[in-house]
């Protein structure tokens, strides 16, 4: 059986830059490691409901990650930070509720100022949660959102490595 990849999009604007950059990233791993990539979940659908703790839609979306072989979790840059909505879905989790998952963390960035950020910010958090994090984050610098294939080609090529590795 094939390994499935999640992608999680925690920006609160549907059908975002982030969305997409998540999504072709995704789709180059798949390529890499022979994988299938999930349905992606769009927090930005869910918004409303992310704070009712019995929430079976939610329960599913968290099940679909949880159980998924390898995720890209993407947010835009807020503060420095991920977004309230990533974090209140990943605060669904109990502490080591993401163990044995593969996650790339992803940030569209504004700034050059923002690069470390998903090193600072989304990565621990992740591993708190108990998932495996083998490469450096991708800061995307959505000024060059055209030049995407690019870039995320470059990416793949000096982390590729680590997440064949972690197959």
């Amino acid at each position: 059986m094939a390994a499935r990849i999640g992608v999680v999009v925690g920006n609160p604007s549907p059908n975002s830059r982030t969305r997409q950059v998540a999504e072709d990233l995704a789709a180059r791993i798949a390529d890499l490691i022979g994988a299938e990539v999930d349905e992606t979940i769009e927090l930005a659908e869910v918004a409303t409901e992310i704070f009712e703790w019995k929430s079976d839609r939610l329960d599913r979306l968290n099940d679909r990650l949880a159980t998924a072989d390898f995720a890209v979790i993407a947010t835009p840059t807020y503060k420095a930070s991920y977004t309230g909505l990533l974090k209140a879905f990943l605060d669904r989790y109990d502490s080591n509720g993401l163990h044995g998952l593969t996650a790339v963390p992803v940030f569209t960035i504004g700034s050059p100022a923002h690069t470390v950020a998903v090193e600072m910010t989304l990565r621990p958090l992740l591993v708190e949660l108990g998932a495996s994090v083998p490469t450096k984050g991708l800061a995307f610098p959505t000024a060059k959102f055209d030049d995407r294939a690019e870039i995320l080609d470059e990416w793949i090529e000096t982390q590729g490595a680590y997440l064949t590795r972690a197959r």
